[in-house]
């Protein structure tokens, strides 16, 4: 499933994550993670500016994985 989604520029990482989340109704047990390009994580404190400034794909575009698991053995 490929989802886009606009921003605002002076999102944080960790706002973004928490959106995410949310919409996905995931437990707290589960923990949550996004990839840019497949490749690494980004710092939680940076803002999606700086963060697509520094991973922006040749075709403009920021592209993240997200990867969750279950944690805790809950």
């Amino acid at each position: 499933d490929k989802t886009k989604f606009l921003v605002p520029h002076e999102l944080t990482m960790t706002q973004f994550v928490t959106i995410i989340r949310n919409r996905m109704a995931l437990l707290p047990s589960q923990a949550f993670y996004l990839l840019i390009n497949n490749s690494g994580l980004a710092s939680m404190s940076l803002t999606m500016a700086q963060v697509y400034k520094d991973h922006q794909d040749e075709d403009g575009f920021l592209y993240m994985t997200y990867a969750s698991q279950e944690m805790f053995g809950l």
